[in-house]
C-alpha cells in the first residue's frame, strides 16, 4: 500500500477501534492560554492540511497535480500560527501548509483549499504564484512566497524583522509591519546546517548582542532527517541552546499543547523584548521527501514505522479525547468529512484554467509600477545644511567617487525611506570613500554598519523591501558576491514572478569592480565578470563610466526602484573613482561638476552614451573600456585620420538592441571593446544582437583574456588597452 494511504488508514482504525497513544504531556488547557472549541479548531487546520496532502498525490497520479513534498507530519505548526498575530511576517518553511490553513482563520475572506487546490493543480488562478509553482504564500496573511526554502530566505526574514526598529528610529510610519510586529521564519533540521541559515541566525545574535532590535523567531521544525541524510541526535539543540543573544525554547510538535505554549513564549520574547528566539519543534516527516520519494531505499520497515506512530494527527485525536472534548467517532467524522469535501474540490479546481503563452507565464517576470507620491526635492536650505562645506566644491569639476557620494546624499534628502548599508560603510565611508560624510549626516538608523557577511547584506536589502523601505546595499568588491549571488538569484529577483506581482523586493545593489587598479591588483579586487547578473530575469545592471553619468543613472536606478520596484545591480568602476585626466595629465576630461537633483539631465535605463559621429567605425564598449576607447578614438583621428564614434552601453542588463543599432547609425563597421572575458561577457550577447539585428554588419570584438587577474604590474596583461584597441580599430577599417 501507498505510504499516505497505510496512514490514513491506521489513523482511521485507531480511531475506530479507540486504540489511540498515551497523551504526551499532562499539560491542560489553561496552561496553554487555549478554550476547547479552540483547541477543535486547531486540530481542523492539521486535518485540512493532511487531506490537502493526500488529494496532492492523488492528482499527482492522475496526471492533474504537479506537487508532491507535503506538510504530513509538521502539522503542529498551525500552533504558531494561534500563538502569532495575522500581520505578523510569516517566511514559511515549504512543510508549513498547516500554519497558512489556520491564520487564514483570523482572516475574512480567505479560502485555503480552494488556494492550495489551485496551487497543486497548477492553474493560472492559483491567488498566489499565478500558477507558476506551487508555493505557499499569501498576501492577505502576510505570507510572502518561498520556493525551496532551503535557508536562503533566512537572511531576508533578518532583514525583515531588523526593519521594523529601523523604521521607528527614521520616523517612518505606516509600513507594511507595525512597530510591535515580529517575523516567523521556518525552515528544516537539515537546512539549519546550511551556510546562509548559519549566516543569517548569526546575523540576528550578531546585531541583539549590541542591543539592536531585532524581533524574529527562528523555527526550525525538526523531522530528524534531510531526505535520506540523518540529523545526529541531539545536534540542533548541541548547535543553537547556547547561542550568544539568542533565547532557545523548544517543544514537541507533536504536542499541540506544548507547541502553543512554547510559541506563545516565543512570540513574547520577539514582541516584548525584541530578541530573537530560535523555537526547535520535534516533529516528525510521514510519506518520505516527496511522492517520488522510495523511503525503504534508506530506512528500515523498523525506523518507518516508528516514524509513522509519531503522527501528530494520532495524538491531537488522543489528546481531544483524553480530555473529553471529542469522542474518537466524532473526530472521524471530522477527518471523513473533511476529505469528502475536499475531493469535490479538487474535481473543480483542476478544471480551472492554466497558463498557455510565455506572455502570460513572463507577465510577473516585473511587478506592477506602483503610485508614488510627489516628493519634494530637498530645499536650498536642506541642502545647504546638509552638505556644509562641501557645497562650494560643487561647482568645480569632482572625481566619481566624491560625484557618487553626493548623490547619495542627495538622494537620502529626497527620500526618507532610503537606508545605505554594507561594511565599513559608516564612519570610514566605505573602501574607497564613497560613502564619505553619509554616517555624519544622516546618522546610524540610516547609514548601516553591516557584519562583514555578503547574503546577510543582501538579505537585509530584501527584508527592508518588504517594509518599504529601499535599502542601498554595498558589497565591497564584485569578487565578493559570489558566495552570495542566491539571494539575487533565487530570491529577489523571483519574488514578483511567484506571488504574480503581489510582492517585490525593490532595492539597489552598489558593487565596486572590474579591472585596472594601479596598485591593487589581484583577482580577489580585479574580478572581471558581470556574467552572474545578466541572466536572471528581471534585474537591472548598471555600469558608468564617469561621474556624471554615474550620478544621473544612479538617480535613475532610484526611481526604477521606488517606482517600477525594480532589482537594480550597480557596479562601479574601481579604476575610474579617482580618475581625472583622459588623454594627458592635468587635462581633467574625465571629472564633471556636481548637477542638484532636478538639475541635470536624466539618463534613463536603455539610453547609451556616444561620443562623435564619425562614420568609418563605432567603437561599442562600457566602463574601462569606453575610457580607454576615448584614447584610442582620439590617436585613431590624430595619426590615422580614421574618424570613429564611441558608444558608452551604460545599461548592461537589459541591453536595448534599437538604442544601440540607433547609436551606431551609418557607421561603416563596429569594434566591440569589452573588458570582461571572452567566454560570458557582453561582448557575446553583442555579437548575437548584430549578427540578428544588422546582418552584413562587419562586427569584431576585442575582450579579456579567459584569466584571472594577477598581482602588480601584470594585473593589465589579460585585458584590452589603449593600444590593443587601437590595433583593433585599424584591423577593422582595413577589411
Amino acid at each position: 500500500m501507498d505510504a499516505a494511504e497505510t496512514i490514513h488508514e491506521n489513523f482511521r482504525a485507531a480511531l475506530r477501534s479507540g486504540d489511540l497513544p498515551a497523551r504526551r504531556s499532562r499539560l491542560g488547557l489553561a496552561d496553554a492560554g487555549i478554550t476547547a472549541p479552540a483547541l477543535v479548531d486547531l486540530f481542523h487546520s492539521q486535518v485540512v492540511s493532511r487531506q490537502l496532502d493526500r488529494i496532492s498525490r492523488k492528482l499527482q497520479a492522475r496526471g492533474e497535480g504537479f506537487y508532491t513534498i507535503g506538510s504530513s507530519g509538521h502539522e503542529g505548526n498551525a500552533a504558531l500560527a494561534a500563538a502569532l498575530r495575522p500581520g505578523d511576517m510569516a517566511f514559511l518553511h515549504y512543510r508549513d501548509a498547516a500554519f497558512q490553513i489556520h491564520r487564514s482563520k483570523q482572516v475574512p475572506g480567505q479560502t485555503p483549499v480552494w488556494d492550495m487546490l489551485l496551487s497543486f493543480a497548477a492553474s493560472a488562478e492559483d491567488p498566489i504564484s499565478g500558477g507558476r509553482h506551487k508555493v505557499l504564500g499569501s498576501k492577505a496573511l502576510a505570507i510572502p512566497p518561498q520556493t525551496s526554502t532551503i535557508a536562503s530566505h533566512l537572511p531576508k526574514a533578518v532583514g525583515a524583522a531588523f526593519s521594523i526598529g529601523i523604521a521607528a528610529r527614521i520616523g517612518l510610519e505606516d509600513r507594511p509591519l507595525a512597530p510591535d510586529s515580529i517575523v516567523l521564519c521556518s525552515f528544516g533540521d537539515a537546512s539549519a546546517n546550511h551556510s546562509t541559515a548559519q549566516g543569517a541566525i548569526n546575523t540576528a545574535g550578531w546585531a541583539a548582542y549590541q542591543g539592536i532590535p531585532m524581533p524574529i523567531i527562528f523555527a526550525c521544525e525538526d523531522n530528524g532527517i534531510g531526505i535520506s541524510t540523518r540529523t545526529p541526535s541531539g545536534w540542533i539543540a548541541a548547535s543553537f541552546r547556547s547561542r550568544p543573544a539568542l533565547a532557545y525554547l523548544a517543544c514537541d510538535g507533536l504536542d499541540l499543547l506544548d507547541t502553543l505554549r512554547t510559541a506563545r513564549a516565543a512570540a513574547a520574547i520577539a514582541r516584548e523584548r525584541r530578541k530573537p528566539v530560535f523555537l526547535h519543534m520535534g516533529c516528525t516527516r510521514l510519506y518520505g521527501h516527496a511522492g517520488s520519494d522510495v523511503q525503504s531505499t534508506y530506512l528500515s520497515r523498523t525506523e518507518i514505522a516508528e516514524s509513522d506512530a509519531r503522527d501528530p494527527l494520532l495524538h491531537g485525536a488522543a489528546l481531544l479525547a483524553d480530555l473529553g472534548i471529542l469522542r474518537p467517532d466524532q473526530i472521524l467524522d471530522i477527518y471523513e468529512e473533511t476529505e469528502e469535501t475536499i475531493a469535490r474540490a479538487a474535481e473543480e479546481a483542476i478544471r480551472r484554467p492554466k497558463l498557455t503563452t510565455p506572455a502570460q507565464v513572463m507577465a510577473s517576470l516585473l511587478p506592477p509600477r506602483r503610485a508614488v507620491a510627489v516628493t519634494n526635492l530637498p530645499s536650498p536650505e536642506q541642502r545647504a545644511e546638509t552638505f556644509g562645506g562641501d557645497a562650494a566644491q560643487m561647482d568645480k569639476p569632482q572625481h566619481m567617487a566624491r560625484l557618487l557620494s553626493w548623490a547619495l546624499a542627495d538622494a537620502m534628502l529626497q527620500w526618507p525611506q532610503i537606508v545605505v548599508a554594507g561594511e565599513d560603510v559608516g564612519p570610514k565611508g566605505g573602501v574607497y570613500n564613497v560613502t564619505a560624510k553619509l554616517h555624519q549626516r544622516f546618522g546610524p538608523a540610516r547609514v548601516i554598519n553591516t557584519l562583514l557577511d555578503e547574503q546577510s547584506i543582501l538579505g537585509l536589502g530584501i527584508g527592508f523591501a518588504h517594509n518599504d523601505l529601499l535599502a542601498i546595499t554595498e558589497i565591497q568588491f564584485l569578487a565578493y558576491v559570489h558566495n552570495a549571488e542566491d539571494q539575487l538569484r533565487g530570491e529577489a529577483a523571483t519574488l514578483p514572478f511567484f506571488s504574480n506581482g503581489q510582492y517585490a523586493n525593490p532595492m539597489i545593489v552598489r558593487i565596486a569592480g572590474l579591472g585596472y587598479q594601479k596598485g591593487f591588483g589581484g583577482h580577489f579586487h580585479n574580478d572581471n565578470s558581470l556574467a552572474v547578473f545578466r541572466d536572471i530575469p528581471g534585474i537591472v545592471l548598471a555600469c558608468p563610466s564617469n561621474g556624471r553619468d554615474a550620478v544621473a543613472m544612479l538617480r535613475e536606478c532610484v526611481r526604477l526602484a521606488i517606482e517600477e520596484r525594480r532589482v537594480v545591480v550597480f557596479v562601479e568602476p574601481i579604476a575610474l573613482y579617482m580618475t581625472r585626466d583622459l588623454h594627458a595629465e592635468g587635462d581633467g576630461l574625465w571629472t564633471s561638476v556636481y548637477e542638484a537633483p532636478g538639475r541635470d539631465t536624466p539618463i534613463r535605463i536603455g539610453e547609451v552614451g556616444r561620443h562623435g559621429d564619425g562614420t568609418d567605425l563605432a567603437i561599442v564598449s562600457y566602463a574601462n573600456g569606453y575610457y580607454l576607447s576615448r584614447q584610442a578614438q582620439k590617436l585613431l583621428a590624430d595619426e590615422y585620420g580614421i574618424d570613429a564614434r564611441v558608444i558608452d552601453l551604460r545599461w548592461l542588463a537589459p541591453l536595448d538592441p534599437d538604442a544601440i543599432l540607433r547609436a551606431v547609425g551609418d557607421a561603416r563597421r563596429v569594434l566591440i571593446v569589452d573588458e570582461c572575458r571572452i567566454t560570458g561577457s557582453q561582448s557575446e550577447a553583442l555579437m548575437a544582437m548584430f549578427a540578428e539585428k544588422a546582418p552584413g554588419l562587419p562586427v569584431s570584438r576585442i575582450a579579456a583574456e579567459d584569466s584571472f587577474i594577477p598581482l602588480a604590474r601584470a594585473a593589465t596583461l589579460t585585458l584590452p588597452s589603449r593600444d590593443s584597441i587601437l590595433a583593433a580599430a585599424l584591423e577593422a577599417v582595413r577589411d
